[in-house]
């Protein structure tokens, strides 16, 4: 995994022109050398003529030849679908279509497409994977022939767990041994949560599959310098306090910093408080406060953890220090900006109901949800009528009487996003169970309840400390490996309790050890949604409501009559260290990773071609053919400006990629589901978005399908807008296909914070096929910046202080935005409306290699004239 950086000067578009290696300050890793054995020049050791030499050099540019994860099923299958399209392209351009070939290592991880099917049996789990496998086969099918033709890529079968999780038990090595030269580790990959791999001391981040699939095809990442902001932990975490609640903690405190777009490294004594699993829980939530990275230095913790993992880090011990890469606790380094934590300040909290940095102290949950309930619609509000707030619905499920209301639970997952990476929450969890066993406690049976671990290793040591039939008789039992209810594959829901909550219009919660928690994301039906650890999964899942209050009303009443709290059954650190350090050992770890790729017999089985070009079967509604290069030539035509658009949607803050192409279920009254029935599906037939990513017709019809979507021009949450022309409410593709009809140009209004969440290559490439030419927003998420560029949409900012309230803009206005022929990075143009006015907009083209995609119609239309030129 072997990263290369440089600086270049913007002169140069699209070459790498080497200097002398620089390491930014506190970021030592980024460094690595070309020929492995160069030496590192500090800022502090240059020469005056070298210090005059490096600041003309202004971009930051990490080359192609970086290890590449292509994270999960939801992201792999797009990217060789466009790999595919690629050497149709050039086959036609009279190219030669194997030159489309990764050119670095590149692995693909596939996980993210098993669903919550079934759950509390002991069957669950082969039940979920192998329907996993039969709605799947065609495009693991796909993906075994990808396997075969491009070289340079490797598939960790499904079933084998989440890919950051692999990445951190197995893949990540912190430093390589090439024939006897050392170099650091690093990583690129499709997934934001890429990060997770920064609490081992790998630099990694994630980008848009797009981006990643030129750097496959050896395109450098471009960037802008970062600052590195330091996080200085000190303090001890109090006994009762899990990792979880440090993240949360943290996650709040970085998005009121404001850490868009720049480094964290941690740092100070309370960092040798923290396990390696911590560290990566922290740095795995890395996106949900906006940062690119959050970097941990490796130091003894890290070196036993990778002991513990089977690695030999001996030599590459003596590496690190010789490089100065280990941490030294005595002496704080220099940063950009500092800013603090006392961990002993932390406490039991969760986050939501909507957004994962609206941290809430467990112990004002419950008031908390109460207010949320009557506030107005938005992050924090749902808008009930306050005598609708004590409302209760009866049903029946297997022969009994439940009753719900707002804030009920009915779904308590701990998935794999996050949390099972840790083995002090996941056997924190284990031994709450016990005692709640013991105590005589139980969970509803009408409450979903799932444990998908993020790999093998999970469910060994949770078998062989004995934690693991408590968890079972409470209803967590192993569904399945890889993400499931974080990303939306929760399943469905008992028919009875969709009826109660419907019936009632109910504010139902869903509590999930996951780290995003978006508007529709879990689950439809479920329109309250918390990030918690593991243990408080289980907790409120006993509990049955998120309106409690753990500290003063008991969690259940046992059939003793007794009342139990939550301080009876909760675990102490030391308890579970206690432990984790008897069955976390190292004979698991290469127990389970010895045979991860031969373990899936059905994977091995499976039977695929292995011609250099795809096959594509009309017929097919998962594997479609895109229609991004139909046309393409080799001649460029100069940028256009945008005239006289009108505006598809006009949203506000904080619209994720979720929002903008949800991954979950396809609504029986969708754009997308009219198409598929049209080709002779039914509904149990749809599957889901995130399930058909390989086809370009149905992303197309789910790009801002999200139910929970609010538009200012509807004022109210729904998947559609007003085609301005007539009036006329429709679903947004629908709309979006008479403006196309018209010849008309879009564009999105939008506030800040435009497309956090997911690194969603479809986020960008559904507008692009709905006809978007832009986005003009208050500020993006980094990602989704990167992916609108790679497609060739342009992202738009208004200038400091202004916003589309500030302007009087209501979005119904018809917009011309002035392109000159001559382009320079982050350039202010002219937007002139059909009203007469006009305003200056900032182009959110950072760098001068993304002003080359941009001609170029994006970055995949630049890759296949580069190589058609070579």
């Amino acid at each position: 995994m072997l990263a290369l950086l440089y600086f270049i000067d913007r002169k140069y578009e699209d070459g790498l022109i080497p200097s002398v290696p620089v390491f930014p300050p506190n970021v030592a890793m980024l460094i690595m050398a070309k020929y492995f054995n160069l030496s590192v020049v500090k800022p502090q050791d240059m020469s005056p003529k070298m210090k005059n030499f490096v600041p003309a050099f202004s971009e930051l540019v990490l080359s192609a030849c970086l290890s590449v994860d292509i994270v999960c099923l939801y992201s792999g299958v797009p990217a060789v679908v466009d790999f595919a399209a690629m050497r149709d392209a050039v086959m036609k351009l009279d190219g030669d279509p194997e030159k489309i070939n990764p050119v670095c290592p590149a692995d693909l991880v596939i996980d993210h497409s098993i669903q919550v099917d079934f759950n509390r049996k002991s069957d669950s789990l082969q039940k979920n994977q192998d329907l996993e496998f039969d709605r799947n086969r065609e495009r693991f099918q796909f993906l075994k022939w990808g396997s075969k033709v491009f070289k340079n890529m490797r598939i960790i079968p499904p079933g084998s767990g989440i890919v950051h999780q692999v990445n951190l038990e197995y893949l990540a090595r912190v430093v390589f041994n090439y024939d006897g030269f050392f170099y650091p580790d690093s990583l690129v990959g499709t997934d934001s949560h890429t990060t997770m791999i920064d609490g081992l001391g790998v630099l990694g981040w994630g980008v848009g599959g797009i981006e990643a699939e030129a750097v496959m095809l050896g395109q450098p990442i471009s960037m802008v310098l970062p600052e590195v902001v330091g996080y200085k932990l000190h303090g001890t975490p109090d006994k009762l306090i899990t990792s979880t609640d440090i993240v949360l903690t943290v996650t709040k405190h970085l998005r009121q910093v404001g850490v868009v777009g720049k480094f964290v490294e941690f740092f100070g004594p309370g960092v040798a408080q923290l396990s390696i699993a911590d560290r990566a829980t922290i740095a795995n939530m890395c996106p949900e406060y906006g940062a690119t990275a959050a970097f941990f230095p490796v130091d003894d913790i890290s070196v036993k953890y990778l002991e513990q993992t089977g690695e030999s880090m001996d030599i590459k011990t003596l590496y690190l220090i010789h490089q100065k890469d280990y941490n030294n606790i005595a002496q704080d380094p220099d940063f950009t900006h500092v800013v603090q934590l006392d961990l002993g300040t932390v406490v039991p909290c969760c986050s939501g109901p909507k957004r994962p940095q609206d941290r809430i102290p467990v112990s004002e949950m419950k008031t908390d949800f109460e207010s949320c309930l009557g506030a107005k619609q938005g992050f924090k509000g749902f808008q009930v009528a306050p005598e609708r707030h004590s409302t209760a619905v009866t049903f029946q499920f297997s022969g009994k009487e439940y009753t719900l209301g707002h804030g009920s639970v009915v779904i308590a997952a701990i998935t794999s996003c996050t949390n099972t990476s840790n083995p002090s929450v996941m056997l924190g969890a284990g031994l709450l169970a016990k005692k709640a066993i013991e105590y005589g406690l139980n969970v509803k049976p009408y409450i979903k309840t799932s444990l998908s671990p993020g790999s093998g290793v999970v469910t060994y040591y949770l078998k062989k400390s004995g934690v693991m039939d408590f968890m079972s008789q409470l209803g967590f039992e192993v569904v399945g490996y890889g993400c499931m209810t974080c990303i939306g594959n929760s399943g469905p829901l008992p028919d009875s309790v969709v009826e109660a909550i419907t019936k009632g219009d109910l504010v139902a919660a869903g509590v999930l050890s996951g780290n995003r928690n978006f508007e529709g994301r879990v689950h439809p039906n479920t329109r309250a949604n918390y990030l918690a650890s593991p243990p408080l999964v289980i907790a409120y899942a006993i509990a049955g409501t998120v309106r409690i209050d753990f500290e003063k009303e008991p969690i259940a009443v046992n059939s003793e009559g007794r009342q139990i709290f939550l301080r009876d059954i909760w675990p102490t650190r030391d308890e579970i260290q206690a432990v984790e350090r008897t069955f976390v050992i190292p004979s698991m770890f290469r127990e389970v990773y010895d045979k991860i790729e031969k373990v899936n017999d059905r994977w091995n089985s499976l039977v695929a071609p292995s011609d250099k070009l795809y096959t594509w079967d009309d017929k097919s509604t998962y594997i479609k053919s895109p229609p991004f290069f139909d046309g393409l030539t080799m001649k460029l035509s100069p940028p256009e400006s945008i005239k006289d658009a009108y505006v598809l949607l006009n949203l506000g803050d904080s619209v994720t990629t979720d929002h903008i192409s949800p991954a979950g279920n396809i609504a029986r009254n969708s754009a997308a589901a009219r198409y598929l029935t049209e080709r002779g599906l039914t509904p149990r037939e749809y599957n889901s978005y995130g399930s058909r990513r390989g086809n370009d017709a149905v992303m197309a019809r789910g790009t801002f399908a999200n139910i929970r979507l609010f538009n200012k021009f509807l004022d109210k949450q729904a998947p559609q807008t007003i085609h301005l022309p007539t009036g006329d409410t429709l679903d947004v593709f629908d709309a979006a296909e008479r403006y196309r009809q018209s010849g008309v140009p879009l564009l999105v209004l939008a506030g800040k914070e435009y497309g956090s969440g997911s690194s969603r290559d479809w986020a960008a490439k559904g507008p692009f096929l709905l006809g978007i030419k832009a986005v003009l927003a208050e500020s993006y998420e980094r990602i989704h910046r990167s992916n609108l560029v790679g497609m060739g949409v342009i992202p738009l900012e208004y200038l400091p202080g202004d916003t589309a309230a500030s302007l009087g803009l209501s979005g119904r206005e018809r917009y011309s935005i002035f392109i000159p022929q001559q382009l320079t990075p982050r350039m202010t143009v002219d937007v002139e409306l059909d009203t007469g006015m006009t305003f200056k907009v900032r182009m959110r083209f950072d760098t001068d290699v993304e002003l080359t995609y941009f001609r170029h119609g994006g970055i995949l239309n630049y890759m296949i004239r580069k190589m058609l030129q070579n």
